[in-house]
C-alpha cells in the first residue's frame, strides 16, 4: 500500500467515524483518530484466548484503555486493587461509574505492611506497590495504561509489549508484529505478560479521547490532582499537602509510624534521626530533600 493510498483510506475511515459520533471533522481529528485506531488494532491483534486482564486504577489512563478495549470488542475483565490508603472519591467514582470492575481487598493493609517492614514506603523501597497493587494477572496478558510521557524512566524501561521469560526476565518489544505476537504465545504463562496500548500517547491525547467521547472523569482531577494514586505515595511530591485534606488518614500514618518506630527499637535497629511517629511523618512528607534522602538510608 502506498502512502497516498494509506491516507486516503484513513480519511475515509475518519469521516465515517466522525459521522457515527455526530461531530464535525477537524484537522487534528485525523491524527487523533489514527492513534486511537492503532491502539484498537493492537488490542485486537494480541487478544488472548482467555481475554485480557485489564489493570484499572480509576485514573484517566486506565479509563482510556478500558474504553479502547470496549471499542475494540475484545474480551477482558477489569480489576482494581484496594490499597487501604485510596482516596475515598476515587473508590466512589469506580463503584458508581464502573460497576463491572472487580475490586480486590488486600490480605494486609498498608498499616500492617509499614510495621512489618519497619520502614515507611520510600522512593527506593516501594514495597507497597509489590504487595498491594501488582499481584494480579499472573498467567494472563495484562493491559495497563502506562505511557512514556509520564516520566523519563518509563520512556527508557517500558515498551508496547513486555513478555516474561522462563528466567524471570522481561523482554520488551515496540513493534506489534508477528514476532512479538509469537513471543507472547511461547513465553510461559505462569509469568505476567504486559500490553501497553497507549504507550506513546500524550496527556493531551488521553484527555481528548475521554472528552470527545463524553467520558466522565474522577473529581480529583478537577481539584488539581495531576495523577491519582494512594494517599501518601512517596512518588507524589505533594503527598504532605494532599494528606492535610484527609486528617484521619494522616493521623493513622502517624500512629502507625509510632508502632513502626517502637518495633525498630525492640529489634535493635538504628533510629538516629527518628524520635517518634510524628517525627518520622514530618521527615517522610517534608520538602527538605536532605531529610528525605536521610530517611531513605534506613
Amino acid at each position: 500500500m502506498t502512502l497516498k493510498t494509506f491516507w486516503k483510506k484513513e480519511l475515509y475511515n475518519l469521516f465515517n467515524y466522525c459521522k457515527e459520533k455526530g461531530k464535525r471533522v477537524e484537522i487534528n481529528d485525523l491524527f487523533n483518530y489514527s492513534k486511537v485506531n492503532k491502539s484498537i488494532e493492537v488490542l485486537q491483534h494480541f487478544e488472548p484466548e482467555k481475554g485480557y486482564y485489564l489493570a484499572f486504577s480509576g485514573g484517566k489512563d486506565s479509563q482510556c484503555i478500558y474504553h479502547l478495549a470496549k471499542e475494540a470488542g475484545v474480551k477482558f475483565d477489569a480489576h482494581y486493587n484496594l490499597t487501604t490508603v485510596d482516596p475515598p472519591e476515587l473508590v466512589w467514582f469506580i463503584r458508581n461509574n464502573y460497576p463491572d470492575v472487580i475490586i480486590h481487598r488486600p490480605e494486609k493493609t498498608m498499616w500492617q505492611l509499614i510495621i512489618e517492614k519497619k520502614s515507611p514506603p520510600l522512593r527506593m523501597s516501594r514495597y507497597c506497590c509489590a504487595e498491594l497493587k501488582e499481584l494480579g494477572g499472573k498467567g494472563r496478558v495484562v493491559i495497563t495504561g502506562v505511557r512514556w510521557a509520564e516520566s523519563v524512566r518509563r520512556k527508557s524501561n517500558r515498551a508496547l509489549i513486555e513478555a516474561e521469560t522462563n528466567q524471570g526476565m522481561r523482554v520488551r518489544y515496540n513493534q506489534d508484529n508477528e514476532e512479538s505476537r509469537k513471543q507472547l504465545e511461547i513465553c510461559p504463562t505462569k509469568g505476567q505478560h504486559i500490553l501497553n496500548p497507549i504507550i506513546n500517547w500524550t496527556d493531551a491525547e488521553v484527555w481528548e479521547f475521554l472528552d470527545s467521547n463524553n467520558i466522565e472523569h474522577c473529581v480529583l482531577y478537577d481539584l488539581g490532582w495531576e495523577r491519582i494514586g494512594c494517599l501518601g505515595c512517596p512518588m507524589n511530591r505533594k503527598a504532605g499537602e494532599d494528606l492535610e485534606k484527609y486528617p484521619k488518614i494522616k493521623a493513622q500514618y502517624i500512629r502507625t509510624f509510632q508502632k513502626m518506630y517502637d518495633k525498630r527499637i525492640e529489634s535493635g535497629l538504628t533510629c538516629s534521626k527518628w524520635t517518634s511517629g510524628q517525627n518520622v511523618y514530618d521527615l517522610w512528607v517534608g520538602n527538605n530533600k536532605k531529610q528525605q534522602i536521610h530517611v531513605e538510608l534506613f
